[in-house]
């Protein structure tokens, strides 16, 4: 997953005002205890950032 295609799936998921939210303000378990924002400046692979928020959020499985 590109990062490009990330925001664009948050935004679609859960509005582009609440994605930043989800993305800079909530900490994830499944991420070490840091935010998506930060996961991915540390070199998360995105792909594995956005199924932690999709884990996170109850994202049904066809959106993720």
């Amino acid at each position: 997953m590109r990062l490009q295609e990330f925001w664009s799936r948050l935004d679609e998921q859960f509005g582009s005002m609440r994605a930043q939210t989800v993305a800079r303000d909530h900490v994830f378990s499944d991420l070490g205890g840091v935010s998506a924002v930060d996961a991915i400046n540390t070199g998360t692979p995105v792909r594995k950032v956005w199924l932690a928020i999709c884990e996170a959020y109850d994202v049904p499985p066809k959106e993720r």
